[in-house]
């Protein structure tokens, strides 16, 4: 049985928004501003953000599909096999480590954050816009990351394939959780 009775056994986040609807289309909205709009972080690296956010809160669902959109948005699969458990070797340049650092307490231990925290990321080389995208996704996914696991959300293999058929498709979207949206009735066409 599912979490709440009235969405199927194994839901979708689909299923929950269009059952539970309130305050959807705005999410949508706000994820395309922090995953699409402009940043100093590039599509793929917000995406790797937001999967590593919810890989360290073990939710599937979200790490599943945000580290698919970041492969599709070119970054390396061969990052996320050692991006928990060794950084260097997953690939990415040294400037990554005081940054993920930072999103990795930020998710665990956010009161512990400090003032040296966020002076390691900006002597990696990282500007204030660029650490304040990479809190902003990592907030947005500690919450979706509550969403998903409060709703008893998991992935399946046919999910998992639609959503890369759909993300391939709105690639170029600037506004692909808007299509989302309006694709599964809960954003209406004229906004987004």
């Amino acid at each position: 049985m599912a979490r709440f009775p009235s969405l199927p056994d194994q839901p979708h986040l689909s299923d929950v928004f269009q059952r539970f609807c309130k305050g959807a289309g705005p999410l949508m909205a706000f994820h395309d501003a922090i995953l699409r709009g402009e940043s100093a972080l590039t599509v793929g690296e917000r995406e790797m953000i937001a999967a590593y956010t919810s890989g360290l809160n073990a939710c599937d669902f979200c790490h599943g599909s945000h580290r698919m959109i970041a492969e599709i948005h070119g970054i390396d699969p061969a990052v996320f096999e050692q991006l928990f458990d060794n950084q260097p070797a997953a690939g990415l340049d040294d400037r990554w480590g005081p940054l993920l650092a930072y999103v990795r307490k930020l998710t665990e231990a956010p009161a512990r954050l400090t003032d040296a925290d966020a002076e390691a990321v900006l002597a990696a080389g990282w500007s204030e816009e660029a650490l304040y995208d990479a809190v902003v996704v990592c907030a947005t996914f500690n919450m979706m990351n509550r969403i998903v696991e409060g709703c008893g959300v998991v992935p399946t293999a046919e999910g998992q394939a639609n959503s890369r058929a759909r993300h391939e498709g709105f690639r170029d979207s600037p506004t692909p959780y808007a299509d989302f949206g309006r694709m599964i009735g809960v954003v209406p066409d004229s906004e987004g």
